[in-house]
């Protein structure tokens, strides 16, 4: 991770295990600090465990002495519904979930080439192509994404967003997807290619929570 530490991903069913395993590696917990967007505990050794809240706001705010984590783990293991866009340029996967299962989806590929090598008028010629193409991929992502989620906003509790961050800034400027996008979570989920089976993956990872840890 920048400026140091190194993260995992942890399933909210296993947040309890986890830290009790953090626990013995580091001469037990000193401090728990809960807040909004995160909750540090810290270790005895002075190991610090930074786990983000999972949809936030957490209800809880608060520094305690020792492990004070069930705010947290009630929290992170809430059922919920959410929106799936993944996106990269020629592909594209969107879908709903629940408690890590997808329950609707949708998933189109493009073709878009690669950068060419030549020069001169054939470059120019193969560019315009080229962005012809990623602009008639993205165009797909955002009519599937209407379809699929559009009519669901209302049971979502939000949306993750997974991919290239580029294409999907490039989303982001069509005003229709504009409610989709006021849902969507600041994290970016690093993807594959979109295939159903990623979107499978990508379900499962929007529940998990991610920790890093930071030794002493």
């Amino acid at each position: 991770m920048a400026g140091g530490g190194r993260a995992v991903e942890v399933a909210p069913e296993r947040l309890a295990g986890w830290f009790d395993r953090f626990a013995d590696r580091n001469d037990g917990v000193r401090a728990t600090r809960l807040g909004a967007e995160e909750m540090v505990v810290t270790g005895g050794n002075g190991t610090t465990a930074t786990a983000a809240v999972p949809f936030p706001p957490l209800d809880a705010a608060g520094t305690h002495e020792g492990p004070v984590i069930g705010p947290f783990v009630e929290h992170a293991n809430r059922s919920r519904r959410i929106g799936l866009l993944l996106v990269r340029l020629g592909g594209h996967s969107v879908g709903t979930a629940e408690d890590g299962k997808v329950l609707v989806s949708r998933t189109d590929r493009h073709l878009v080439h690669g950068r060419s090598a030549a020069g001169g008028w054939s470059q120019q010629r193969f560019a315009r192509r080229r962005e012809g193409q990623a602009r008639q991929a993205l165009r797909a992502a955002a009519e599937d994404a209407l379809e699929v989620l559009g009519p669901r906003l209302a049971e979502l509790d939000a949306v993750v967003l997974g991919g290239d961050a580029r294409a999907l800034d490039e989303l982001r400027e069509d005003r229709r997807l504009a409610p989709l996008f006021a849902l969507a979570r600041g994290r970016i989920l690093d993807i594959a290619e979109p295939r159903r089976a990623v979107l499978d993956e990508a379900a499962e990872r929007a529940r998990a929570v991610e920790i890093v840890v930071r030794d002493a």
